[in-house]
């Protein structure tokens, strides 16, 4: 049986898009509380019943969620044009060594507006 694993966590981020046009909304500073879905896929060895431990995938994450919650994005290594696109590939970048069936993230701007990266693309 193959599956795909989801593990969601939170982050209340702050950043500013200079990026965007000028007069654009975006480019001044402004928050979001994002959601953040951590997601992995393989067959299930028949044997334990279970693709990966969800404990394990908090455990991967739980330093980069202490890295981004409640800071300014612009701020952090590698997140100098902080859109929600190059945010999602910064999460993936980081957390595929420590989770090696990872295959997608899935950043939620707002319960609207979401991106999604899927390594290797």
């Amino acid at each position: 049986m193959n599956v795909r694993l989801i593990k969601t966590f939170q982050i209340d981020v702050a950043h500013c898009l200079e990026t965007f046009p000028e007069g654009h909304k975006c480019r001044r500073v402004h928050g979001h509380t994002m959601a953040v879905d951590v997601i992995l896929e393989g067959p299930v060895p028949e044997d334990r019943g279970y693709l990966v431990d969800f404990g394990e995938i908090k455990q991967a994450v739980e330093p980069l969620r202490k890295q981004l919650d409640h800071h300014m994005l612009n701020e952090i290594e590698g997140l100098a044009v902080p859109t929600v696109e190059n945010l999602s590939k910064w999460i993936y970048d980081r957390l595929k060594p420590a989770l090696p069936l990872l295959v997608m993230i899935r950043v939620h701007e707002t319960p609207q507006n979401a991106c999604e990266y899927v390594g290797g693309l």
